[in-house]
């Protein structure tokens, strides 16, 4: 018997010829360490006072709860003046950080960043990492396969079908030698994702959206998960409550018309999670809760200054125009009905055609859309938006726009916006400049668009060529 091969039994022989093939992960993973070192010690060696200044907030919050302070009382030292945000459940999980000193936190999170990137990037991309995708993919046929026991069929992956000619052929060919092109390609993929601006950014301020990324993503379309589904989701929303947008998700994927009993048993699970979690506080820190849930959360101050170009939510580019409030609030509830009935509707439409990562890519687009307030790395999703238009690679129109919109997002486009108005060139800096600074919203209302319009009809073109 060969190494490898699987017994009668149904045991794998391991021996050290099979660990031969995790060799490969190890140059990609150095190449990786090389690529994002400037990064990382750009960010991590910047002066005392704007070093990591979202951590701080996080670790003060649990400092604060295991010194017995107000977690809603205290702002971070000068110059930033930053109070603590989320919801009580998010101080308790923090406090493990206020154990640690300063700098081994600032590591420690860092690497969590990279981690919980990485996690994203392999769901994200799993289509094209493996070739399992289901756009372009040819069905496969019961083969009876050499080695096992007789009349077992299984099914034909990628590697067995034949191969294509062209930009496919050539993907399939590279596929045959997947031991070496999976880690590169991984590699490659995961630079390219460390380097757009909201993932730049996660680094600069080390922010948690990227963890509440893969949270989320992985409750939605891990294959076969050690946990409850749902309870990713539960965390997430406990913690920073904008991923509460996969409640909705999963209640009108769940219920209703053509609903998903495995979608209304993950929306039980992570509205039952969310819930204990939001009122486990109540007892262990209750003055705590209840000065955020009937005090801090109503203060939209708190989270900084709406009308600032980070802020790029539909709120915030509105805010910028500088309307009357009560204008200004009615464009942007009308706005948030319309957006949010577009995006749901073909979210839950993406995963009814079998396209679950599309549909996972708007609805993470709901949360910065119809949000209040969404920095730019509340954008994280965007590794997700790549994932989903690339999808298995074999459609080369769908790979180039996805590059093309991985591009954008590393360009600071925003601030480009805030250099054109601040040359106060008449009529082109205030309409030119308004637009390009409001760049990163207006791009995820675009991408909504694209996931939800394009994006079908591309799939159902490439699949008529074929």
């Amino acid at each position: 018997m060969r190494t490898g091969e699987v017994t009668t039994a149904g045991r794998r022989t391991w021996t050290w010829l099979t660990w031969l093939r995790w060799l490969p992960w190890l140059p990609a993973l150095l190449l990786v360490a090389a690529a994002v070192a400037p990064l990382v010690l750009y960010w991590l060696g910047n002066v005392d006072d704007q070093r990591l200044v979202d951590l701080d907030v996080y670790r003060t919050g649990g400092e604060a709860v295991l010194e017995g302070r107000s977690v809603y009382g205290f702002v971070t030292p000068a110059p930033q003046l930053l109070p603590f945000t989320y919801p009580p459940v998010a101080a308790l999980l923090a406090t493990p950080l206020a154990a640690m000193s300063w700098p081994a936190a600032q590591w420690a999170w860092t690497a969590l960043i990279f981690l919980t990137l990485a996690v994203t990037v392999g769901l994200s991309f799993r289509a094209l990492l493996t070739g399992t995708g289901t756009q372009g993919a040819v069905p496969a046929s019961p083969v009876v396969v050499p080695g096992t026991p007789a009349g077992d069929l299984v099914r034909a992956d990628a590697r067995t079908r034949p191969r294509g000619t062209g930009w496919a052929g050539g993907l399939e060919r590279l596929r045959g030698m997947d031991r070496l092109w999976a880690p590169l390609l991984f590699a490659v993929l995961m630079i390219a994702c460390t380097y757009l601006m909201p993932i730049r950014d996660q680094v600069r301020f080390g922010q948690v959206d990227i963890l509440l990324v893969a949270l989320c993503l992985a409750d939605c379309v891990a294959r076969r998960p050690v946990w409850p589904r749902g309870m990713l989701i539960g965390l997430a929303t406990a913690v920073k409550l904008t991923p509460g947008v996969f409640l909705i998700y999963l209640l009108i994927t769940g219920f209703g018309p053509g609903a998903r009993r495995e979608q209304r048993d993950t929306f039980l699970v992570a509205a039952l999670t969310a819930v204990l979690l939001t009122l486990l506080p109540f007892v262990v820190i209750p003055a705590d809760a209840a000065d955020f849930w009937f005090r801090a959360l109503l203060d939209p101050e708190r989270l900084g200054a709406n009308a600032a170009t980070t802020n790029q939510s539909m709120r915030g580019m509105l805010i910028r125009l500088y309307l009357p409030d009560v204008l200004t609030s009615l464009l942007w509830v009308a706005l948030v009905a319309v957006v949010a009935w577009y995006g749901f509707r073909h979210a839950r439409r993406a995963l009814l055609d079998g396209h679950p990562m599309a549909g996972v890519a708007l609805v993470g687009l709901m949360a910065v859309l119809l949000s209040p307030v969404a920095w730019i790395h509340h954008l994280a999703w965007v590794v997700v938006v790549l994932g989903a238009l690339a999808g298995d690679g074999r459609d080369p129109v769908r790979v180039r726009v996805a590059a093309g919109v991985w591009l954008y997002y590393v360009l600071p486009i925003p601030w480009w916006g805030v250099t054109i108005k601040a040359a106060e060139i008449p009529v082109l800096s205030p309409v030119l400049g308004k637009i390009v600074q409001n760049g990163f919203g207006l791009g995820a209302l675009f991408l909504v668009w694209l996931l939800g319009v394009w994006l079908p009809g591309r799939r159902a073109a490439f699949q008529a060529l074929r």
